[in-house]
């Protein structure tokens, strides 16, 4: 039990004014202190009267809870409280000169216990340690020491065997030797690690369980085995052959998973077009690639009837409306049974977004072994014979992998043509599906519903609701959490790297903006421009190391690389918990009046407003500071809501250069067919 008073003596080899700078501003604090996960300003400094800051605070194993701090500073430079409002206590620090370069910091707490409800199992030996922790995380940054790095090698010195451990705990191997287990499974995988060895090692083993539900009907490991292999053994009679490349352009049903599994059995790449393309930008990616045929949903007649003559076009319909264009269901009738031999499997190319730009086509990698599924389990609970609702595309490498982690837990996957939030929660009821898989705008599209609409349908079932694509807001996160339970995983990735860190809904609920930590197998580090890992929260580029990085554009050159690792794009720092913070895109960041400021934390400070639908904030060239932030805003139906309120909000939250200087009202922000914002739409591209 912790003592009312603990007194703190630690000497540090920096200035006084330098450790000044990072300690007594409490906004630093999760960066440097175990167990506060966010602190943020609630209230502007006023004359005489101290800002007040909002922190989740809690210790290992313990859910986090706000408390309210403000620091009340003595003499500048020499000493100041920190005090909690909700309980009294405080904590007083004073800062002494020992030598031109040494600093004495003397810390005392006063009733520290009453912070948190589970500090009552802690002895004052650990409040010292955690102290002396933290501020020797803030004698780190000064001094440059590159802490910023975090690897996930599981439970054992092996992660061979860490890999085994949750292969066997999932219940994707059940062996009494993990060994055996994986050689017996790996003997049903004929096509290896990849979508079609996953599909037939689910075939051999659960032959008449329901692989994919949609619209249309459902299909059984077997049928879908069985029709696959025919499809496969039938493409060449299109002018598809191993080695050779085809297109396809569909929306999430049945039908266009069987296209991909046929494709890998014969040896076919399978450009993955994305719906939200336009016929120009077609033409451009199909031209690059020059497939011999694409496979494609009738909806999307109109943008694609101008490619070049001789492309074989075959539809995803049951039927086909147009003149002599054979469907997969009538090539499928006509193929013989197959007995196809296992090759090199085909790959699967996947277009990037394209938010600030045309889109570039990335080669997917085969998965080398029983990693890539350990390393999504190892941080989300998926399970054995469940019922997965993949809502994201498919064409995009989130739905992808979520498609790929569902084989090999022979999950029955509903599938959907367009998302819409009713019939979601409709689906989620009707086949208790208890995982989700989504991008951020459909999460947010749910809770816009009346409550009245959502009490209707009971998701009672669901376990993981697992969201990647684009960053959720806090706000976002915890009204989800709040209304659908514990739940929500965040899952940061991208589709050169694949994944890097997963959150847990232990993490948002202590930091709701986080990324999370890396999986099984996964290493993040935050490198400088040398390529040098920074201090513990010190921001700079997020690499990324896995065994799924991608092999490449086709029609690029590669991200840069550090040793094993990979730049991501992103800027973001580490925690002193090991959580990834992501700050925003390398592009997005502007200097302004010569502060370093980010869109991200704008936009995150908004999304918490009640009148305040979406936001987006962009960064644009500005004659005095340099650069200067604009907003967009989306205000909810009936909300008054004008410029001098979005700006005050933020003057009072956040630096005075964070402050945008325009905000335009709109009906709707410009999203691209996985729901990112497309802000260079937002505004005029600038040479």
């Amino acid at each position: 039990m912790l003592s009312d008073v603990i007194d703190i003596d630690v000497l540090l080899e920096h200035p006084r004014h330098e450790i000044w700078e990072y300690l007594s501003v409490p906004d630093w604090y999760p960066r440097f202190f175990r167990g506060i996960g966010v602190c943020e300003r609630v209230s502007e400094e006023q004359p005489g009267v101290p800002a007040v800051y909002a922190a989740l605070v809690g210790p290992p194993n313990a859910p986090a809870r706000t408390v309210r701090l403000r620091v009340v500073a003595g003499k500048a430079g020499e000493g100041f409280n920190v005090e909690n409002l909700d309980t009294g206590g405080f904590v007083s620090i004073r800062l002494a000169e020992v030598g031109p370069e040494k600093t004495r910091i003397v810390a005392t707490f006063f009733k520290a216990g009453l912070t948190h409800q589970d500090l009552a199992r802690f002895a004052n030996f650990d409040l010292v340690d955690w102290a002396r922790d933290g501020i020797g995380r803030i004698d780190d940054y000064l001094a440059g020491n590159p802490t910023s790095e975090v690897t996930n090698t599981g439970d054992y010195k092996s992660l061979q065997l860490s890999i085994a451990k949750t292969m066997v705990k999932t219940g994707v191997v059940r062996a009494a030797r993990p060994d055996r287990g994986i050689r017996q499974l790996n003997s049903l995988a004929k096509w290896g690690f990849t979508l079609a060895g996953g599909f037939a090692a689910a075939a051999a083993r659960s032959p008449k369980h329901i692989a994919l539900a949609d619209a249309r009907g459902s299909r059984t490991f077997a049928e879908l085995h069985d029709r696959t292999s025919r499809l496969a053994s039938a493409l060449p009679s299109i002018g598809a052959s191993a080695g050779s490349t085809v297109a396809i352009m569909a929306r999430n049903h049945t039908t266009m998973v069987e296209c991909m599994v046929a494709c890998g059995k014969l040896g076919v790449d399978l450009i993955l077009l994305n719906t939200g393309l336009g016929a120009r930008q077609i033409e451009e990616v199909l031209a690059r690639h020059n497939p011999t045929a694409i496979f494609v949903d009738q909806e999307f007649e109109s943008v694609i009837q101008y490619l070049r003559p001789g492309l074989t076009m075959i539809s995803t319909a049951p039927t086909s409306t147009t003149m002599g264009r054979p469907t997969v269901d009538e090539i499928i009738a006509l193929a013989p049974p197959s007995s196809l031999k296992a090759g090199d499997p085909g790959r699967l190319v996947v277009l990037t977004s394209g938010t600030n730009g045309s889109p570039k086509s990335a080669r997917r990698p085969t998965p080398k072994g029983f990693g890539t599924v350990a390393a999504m389990l190892s941080r989300m609970p998926l399970q054995m014979n469940e019922t997965m609702l993949i809502a994201a595309p498919l064409f995009h490498s989130w739905g992808l992998a979520a498609l790929q982690i569902s084989t090999p837990l022979r999950s029955t996957v509903v599938l959907q043509d367009r998302f819409d939030a009713e019939d979601c929660l409709r689906a989620i009821s009707v086949h208790r599906c208890t995982s989700l898989v989504a991008v951020p705008v459909m999460l947010q599209r749910i809770l816009d519903l009346p409550e009245s609409v959502r009490s209707r349908y009971d998701t009672s079932s669901l376990r993981v609701v697992a969201s990647s694509g684009s960053p959720m807001s806090g706000s976002l996160v915890t009204n989800f959490m709040d209304t659908f339970g514990d739940v929500l995983y965040n899952f940061y990735g991208s589709t050169e790297v694949s994944w890097a860190t997963i959150a847990d809904p232990a993490d948002l609920r202590a930091a709701p903006t986080t990324a999370g930590r890396p999986p099984l197998g996964t290493r993040v580090s935050i490198l400088d421009e040398t390529g040098t890992p920074l201090p513990t929260g010190g921001v700079g580029r997020i690499f990324v190391g896995n065994d799924m990085l991608f092999d490449g554009y086709t029609d690029a050159a590669p991200p840069p690389i550090a040793g094993n690792l990979m730049d991501t794009g992103d800027l973001g720092y580490l925690d002193a918990d090991g959580r990834l913070f992501v700050s925003g895109r390398d592009d997005e960041m502007i200097i302004s009046g010569g502060e370093n400021v980010f869109p991200r934390p704008v936009e995150e400070a908004l999304s918490h407003l009640p009148q305040v639908s979406e936001v987006a904030v962009v960064g644009v060239p500005d004659n005095e500071y340099g650069q200067r932030l604009v907003a967009f805003v989306v205000a909810r139906d009936g909300a008054r809501l004008d410029q001098d309120m979005v700006t005050s909000y933020i003057h009072h939250r956040l630096s005075r250069f964070s402050v945008p200087r325009d905000v335009t009202f709109l009906k709707a922000l410009p999203r691209n067919a996985t729901g990112k914002i497309l802000k260079r739409m937002l505004i005029a591209p600038t040479s």
